[in-house]
C-alpha cells in the first residue's frame, strides 16, 4: 500500500532518475529505446515481465519495430512514485544489457483540449464516440492509454462557426451502428448523410464534429498483393481482427506476464516474416496493429502475420476483443495544405505520408490528414492540439513549430507551455510536466 511520502512530483522523478533515460510526460515517466539488432525489443519485454512481476508494478509498453516505448505510472496515487523510479532504472539497466539505445528527444504525447460553454452536455457524447472514461469533472482518458486523453475547458462565449478541426473515429465495422447510435443518444447530431455508410459525421451539441468510420463497400483497385479491406475480412483465420488503419486485434490476458508472452511470440513471428508489427501491452490486454505506417495498407505478407498471431493467441487460450478497438485521427481543414501539412510535421515532429497525410513514425499519437477548404474560417476552432514533450527539448519543438510558419500566440506561462499557431491560426500548445507541481517531499 502507498505512503504519502511515496508519491513523487514528476520534477522529483527526472531528479532521481540517474540513467537519464527517462521523462515526465502527459501522464507517467517514459522511455524509449532504439533496437540496435531484430528480436531486441522482444527480449526486453520479457526482461521488463521479470523485473515487473518482482516489484510487483506493472508498465505499459509499446513495441514497435523501431523502438521500445516504455510508461511508468503509479494508478494508485494518480501520478508517480518511487516505485516507479525504482522500476525504471531497473528497465534501463536491462536495456543496456540486450544493447538497445535511449532516445529520449524522441518521446512525444498528443492530447486534445475542447472548449465548451456547457462540458455536461458535451462530454457524453465523446466518451461514447471514443470509449474514453471520465477523470473527474474535467476530463476523459482512454483507458488503453492509447489514444489521447480531452480536456474540456471552459468556455467564456459561445462561437458559432464550424471548427476547423475535426476527429476521425475508426471503429470496427460490426460496432459502427451500436457506436452511431449511442453518440445520438448522447446529445449528438448527424449533421449529413452525404457520406453514409462511408462514414458518419456527428457533432457534440455545441457543434464539435467527429467522423466515425468503417472500412465497408471498399470500391478502389488496388495493386497486386495489397488486401482490400472486404478481402481481409473475408479471408479465414483473421476473425478477431477489426480493418481500422491497418488491421488490429485486441486480447483480453487477465494479467501482465500472458501478455508479454503473447507479444513477444507475435514479435518474433513479424521478425520472421519481415512485418512490420506493432504492439501495445497493458496490464490485462495485448493489442496489434499491421499495415505499415507509410501507406496503411494490408499485404499478402501482413494477413498471413495476422494469421499466425491468431493462432498464437487462440493456442495460448486468450480472449479477442474486437469491439474495444478504434484508431484515433486528426483532421485539419486549410486553404493551403503544404504550408499547413509542413507546420504539423514540425511540431509534432511527424512523418509524412503520402500529400496530405501525417502520422507518427512511433504508431503511438494520433494520425493527421490535411484537408482542402472551400473558403477561409477566421473563427478560432474550438479544438486545440496539447504536445507534451521532455522539458529540455520543447525550446527547440517551438523554434522547429515557428520556422515552418507557425507563429507564439501566447507564452505568459512559459515554459510550462506556449500556444503556437499555424499559418491558419490551428493552435498547439507546446506543454512540459517538469514544473507544473510542487515537489510532496
Amino acid at each position: 500500500m502507498a505512503t504519502e511520502s511515496d508519491e513523487i512530483t514528476p520534477d522529483a522523478f527526472e531528479k532521481a532518475d540517474s540513467s537519464g533515460h527517462w521523462r515526465v510526460l502527459a501522464h507517467g515517466a517514459c522511455a524509449l529505446f532504439r533496437p540496435t539488432a531484430p528480436g531486441a525489443g522482444a527480449v526486453l519485454l520479457e526482461d521488463i515481465k521479470v523485473l515487473a512481476d518482482a516489484a510487483n508494478h506493472h508498465p505499459d509498453v509499446d513495441l514497435r519495430p523501431d523502438g521500445v516505448v516504455v510508461r511508468c505510472v503509479s494508478h494508485d496515487v494518480g501520478g508517480l512514485s518511487r516505485r516507479d523510479v525504482a522500476l525504471a532504472q531497473d528497465i534501463s539497466a536491462a536495456a543496456e544489457r540486450v544493447g538497445l539505445t535511449p532516445d529520449p528527444a524522441a518521446l512525444r504525447d498528443v492530447e486534445l483540449t475542447i472548449d465548451a460553454t456547457d462540458r455536461e452536455r458535451v462530454m457524453p457524447f465523446w466518451e461514447v464516440v471514443l470509449g474514453h472514461r471520465r477523470a473527474g469533472d474535467e476530463d476523459l482518458l482512454d483507458p488503453d492509454a492509447r489514444w489521447p486523453g480531452i480536456w474540456f475547458q471552459q468556455m467564456d462565449e459561445p462561437r458559432p462557426l464550424r471548427n476547423r478541426l475535426h476527429l476521425d473515429v475508426f471503429v470496427p465495422h460490426d460496432d459502427r451502428p451500436t457506436r452511431v447510435q449511442a453518440a445520438l443518444a448522447a446529445g449528438g447530431r448527424l449533421t449529413t448523410e452525404e457520406f453514409v455508410p462511408h462514414w458518419w459525421t456527428l457533432a457534440d451539441p455545441e457543434g464539435n464534429e467527429a467522423d466515425v468510420e468503417a472500412w465497408e463497400g471498399f470500391e478502389e483497385d488496388l495493386p497486386e498483393g495489397l488486401v482490400s479491406p472486404d478481402a481481409f475480412r473475408a479471408a479465414d483465420g483473421v476473425d478477431d481482427w477489426r480493418v481500422l488503419q491497418g488491421a488490429c486485434a485486441r486480447y483480453v490476458t487477465g494479467g501482465f506476464d500472458a501478455g508479454v508472452d503473447l507479444a513477444a511470440t507475435a514479435q518474433r513471428l513479424a521478425d520472421d516474416a519481415g512485418v512490420r508489427l506493432s504492439t501495445d501491452l497493458r496490464f490485462g490486454h495485448v493489442t496489434f496493429r499491421v499495415g505499415a505506417p507509410e501507406d496503411g495498407w494490408i499485404d499478402d505478407a501482413a494477413l498471413d502475420l495476422a494469421r499466425r498471431i491468431q493462432a498464437a493467441a487462440r493456442a495460448a487460450g486468450v480472449e479477442p476483443d474486437p469491439g474495444a478497438l478504434r484508431d484515433v485521427q486528426l483532421t485539419f481543414d486549410a486553404l493551403d495544405v503544404d504550408a499547413v501539412r509542413r507546420f504539423w510535421a514540425a511540431a509534432l515532429g511527424y512523418a509524412t505520408r503520402e500529400d496530405a497525410d501525417l502520422y507518427d513514425p512511433l504508431l503511438r499519437g494520433p494520425s493527421v490528414f490535411i484537408q482542402q477548404m472551400d473558403a477561409p474560417r477566421e473563427q478560432r476552432n474550438r479544438i486545440h492540439v496539447d504536445l507534451f514533450v521532455p522539458a529540455d527539448v520543447a525550446d527547440e519543438r517551438v523554434a522547429a513549430a515557428v520556422a515552418a510558419g507557425g507563429r507564439v500566440v501566447y507564452d505568459a506561462e512559459a515554459p510550462l507551455w506556449r500556444t503556437v499557431a499555424d499559418p491558419e491560426g490551428n493552435e498547439i500548445d507546446i506543454a512540459v510536466s517538469i514544473g507544473r507541481d510542487q515537489d510532496h517531499e
